[in-house]
């Protein structure tokens, strides 16, 4: 079983998780807000370049020098920022991260290669594969499946997360082929271990985001030995997360993690 671990920096706590281990990394908490990924990096790897995005709950997945010929380097300001969902890593010492706030951060690395990933998987994107489209670009630069770790951290849980049929369909159309909403619910209701719950309001249905991404990377051909979920849910956790759905503010806590070059590995 993966263990997550409570960290400490300044008093303030963030999660790593022990599937992560050779990477530095963080799930961080609402105490560490409003300091940005350039300070956090601070916490996890002073040496290391930082690359963050103008998150549009999409699915593109963008590398630190796609980032940097789109832009030019190093600004905070949002308005200046990439529109992406994902980052790839492309050498050692380049932290990536994203912000969510009820959306599933999702860190990925490579034990071969030492190449990471960080995802901000909300509805929109889960329904749009961008984990998966996440892997396949860690694959164009030369990753194996077999040697992906896959963490997804604090997040809204499906037992309070609820959506209309319409949406949990959209969601549900990444793993079930089909046209009709109500077939596709019923598919995934049928599911073991389905990511739906049933719900007494007419129309609605509770859905696990993070579930459906497990489904996702599961058949890619990913062991679910693999992949660590935390055992938080940001809605359900108020001393340490920010939910959007619980206070309809735009905090948010981040995510991140630091490449490594392969030969820690060899």
């Amino acid at each position: 079983m993966h263990t997550w671990h409570w960290r400490n920096w300044q008093g303030m706590p963030y999660l790593t998780c022990s599937l992560l281990e050779p990477w530095s990394h963080g799930f961080f908490t609402h105490p560490f807000w409003p300091r940005s990924p350039e300070e956090l990096t601070q916490v996890l790897q002073p040496e290391a370049s930082v690359y963050r995005l103008k998150q549009v709950h999409g699915n593109t997945v963008l590398t630190p020098q796609e980032i940097e010929s789109k832009l030019g380097k190093g600004s905070d300001d949002d308005s200046a920022l990439a529109s992406a969902d994902g980052l790839v890593s492309q050498k050692a010492l380049q932290a990536v991260w994203v912000a969510s706030a009820d959306c599933t951060p999702v860190l990925i690395g490579d034990v071969k290669t030492g190449q990471v990933a960080a995802i901000h998987a909300g509805w929109r994107g889960t329904a749009k594969k961008i984990v998966p489209q996440a892997i396949a670009r860690l694959q164009t630069q030369g990753s194996k499946l077999d040697d992906l770790r896959i963490a997804m951290g604090p997040a809204i849980a499906g037992e309070v997360y609820q959506v209309s049929v319409a949406v949990a369909a959209e969601i549900g159309s990444s793993i079930i082929s089909h046209d009709d909403e109500n077939t596709i619910v019923d598919a995934l209701h049928e599911l073991p271990d389905s990511p739906l719950i049933a719900d007494n309001e007419p129309g609605k249905v509770k859905v696990d985001v993070r579930r459906v991404n497990t489904l996702q990377i599961e058949r890619l051909g990913i062991s679910g030995e693999q992949i660590a979920i935390a055992p938080y849910c940001t809605y359900q956790t108020p001393e340490h997360f920010f939910s959007y759905r619980r206070e309809q503010q735009k905090k948010v806590q981040w995510s991140g993690i630091v490449s490594v070059g392969n030969s820690i590995f060899t």
